[in-house]
């Protein structure tokens, strides 16, 4: 019996759902044809690989119309470049290391980047108007409860002795890559804090801040996006990531800084008006105040608690090399240091995606051989990991040059195009999407400089949302633009 045009739509909704809420497992266990070397393994790639051919197979029958993005033109010609730069690499062909070759490693790359890009195309096709916009962030605040309440479960784990750590270990490898980490640091249902931090920062906490912002509701409890802000925050601060933390809070500054002077103005109003009133009214807002500055003195005590947190004030380094070496960035510092020489070798075209870690490790700077563990780790002769940049930026210079990183600029700003262009709708949703969208982007750029993996949803789901919200006319919304202060149901 066929299925129904009914059927299949409802099926692609409930496929798209499950992506969403399984967007937090970064790190699943049970994917075949993966080397245990392999760690970027998202869960949502199942429902999603079931989603795309729905979506194609609906469209071919005409009863679905898919968004065409502008966006998709850079990106596309983005794609083509990149398999023409590693085309070319193969003519490079370098020397094999520890087992990987050169072919091997470019395919890798290659799929990697293509899974990436089906996260950007489904949240593009997925999302043309307010109620797909609803829907999605929905589900998106669905899996956010799944990991705030598995990260919950961590933080008594660590702080209480009420769980055994061995027993939520053998848990947590039922279903991910990575057991408990032994530092006591939360790092929920993905693979380690790190990525935790990155996920909230990018993909979670843009909705939640610019929910409070723009005064927006996703449903009718007016409590809900507010305290999943807090709880989120608290999880971030107990990842102990300083790259998470930063991008979070300049994330979070330069939207404030941009969109937020209604509420500087409202909150300016609100506290002025206590000192026309009786003195209780007063000594509330002044004891708002002091709980505000109190939250932030005990954030910085909290993180404190951390020798490798509070080497970054309390050093005394005489250089750079010396500083990263002091916070334990000494690491991140060489390999990026090893892989910008590709870019100088090759600084048109690079040498190809993913060959980057066959020029690391011969050209690791002086410092890094004798003051890092981990480098000296990484060069023993048994050991068979691939190295990589740690940030993406330089892995697009050193493996596709100077054309692909400024053909992904071009990319990128097009998607912060497409971002703003929702303010000029005029209408309440579309400014909360732009104000989120802003965040999610400038938190990408940031989180960028501490990972290099083109696979992570985090850097392509957000940004595709927006512009498949973009891409649709206002007019076929069927909206009446607002005034700010007013809320949606």
């Amino acid at each position: 019996m066929k299925l129904s045009t009914f059927n299949l739509n409802k099926i692609i909704r409930i496929l798209w759902g499950a992506t969403l809420l399984t967007l937090p497992v970064t790190s699943f266990r049970w994917f075949p044809f993966m080397g245990e070397g392999t760690f970027v393994r998202p869960l949502a790639l199942y429902p999603l690989a079931g989603l795309i051919p729905l979506l194609l197979i609906q469209w071919w029958r005409g009863k679905i119309k898919l968004n065409w993005a502008g966006a998709l033109i850079p990106l596309g010609v983005l794609v083509l470049f990149i398999v023409a730069a590693t085309s070319f690499g193969a003519l490079i062909d370098p020397i094999p290391l520890r087992g990987q070759t050169y072919s091997g490693r470019s395919i890798r790359a290659l799929m990697t980047l293509f899974i990436g890009i089906a996260f950007f195309v489904s949240a593009v096709w997925m999302n043309k108007d307010e109620d797909d916009f609803r829907f999605t962030v929905r589900w998106l605040l669905a899996g956010l409860c799944l990991d705030l309440a598995w990260s919950g479960l961590q933080a008594v784990t660590f702080y209480t002795g009420l769980l055994k750590k061995e027993m939520v270990t053998h848990w947590q490898l039922a279903f991910s890559m990575r057991e408990l980490v032994r530092t006591n640091r939360i790092s929920g249902l993905a693979y380690e804090p790190a990525w935790l931090a990155g996920q909230f920062a990018t993909t979670f906490i843009p909705f939640l801040f610019a929910a409070v912002l723009t005064n927006f509701r996703i449903s009718r409890f007016k409590w809900l996006e507010p305290i999943l802000l807090g709880l989120s925050l608290l999880v971030v601060l107990a990842t102990y990531s300083r790259g998470g933390l930063l991008t979070t809070l300049a994330a979070a500054g330069l939207t404030f800084l941009f969109f937020g002077f209604d509420f500087i103005r409202s909150a300016w109003k609100w506290f002025a008006g206590g000192f026309r009133g009786r003195a209780l009214d007063l000594l509330f807002r002044l004891g708002m105040v002091a709980a505000v500055l109190a939250v932030f003195a005990g954030a910085f005590l909290f993180l404190g608690q951390k020798n490798f947190f509070r080497r970054m004030w309390e050093t005394d380094a005489e250089n750079l090399s010396e500083y990263l070496v002091d916070i334990n960035a000494g690491a991140r510092g060489a390999y990026t240091a090893g892989a910008l020489s590709a870019f100088e070798e090759y600084p048109l075209t690079g040498v190809g995606l993913g060959a980057s870690g066959f020029y690391i490790y011969q050209n690791l700077p002086d410092w890094s051989l004798t003051t890092v563990p981990e480098i000296a780790k990484q060069m023993n002769p048994e050991n068979r990991l691939y190295p990589n940049p740690k940030n993406l930026y330089v892995r697009l210079l050193a493996e596709t040059g100077l054309i692909g990183f400024f053909l992904f600029l071009a990319f990128q700003l097009h998607v912060l195009g497409d971002v703003l262009n929702l303010l000029r709708r005029g209408q309440h949703w579309a400014r909360f999407a732009a104000v989120a969208g802003v965040f999610a982007w400038l938190a990408i750029a940031f989180y960028n400089f501490t990972q290099d993996s083109l696979t992570t949803p985090n850097i392509w789901l957000v940004p595709g949302i927006l512009v498949g919200l973009a891409a649709t006319p206002s007019a076929t919304s069927g909206d009446v633009a607002l005034p700010e202060n007013k809320e949606i149901r």
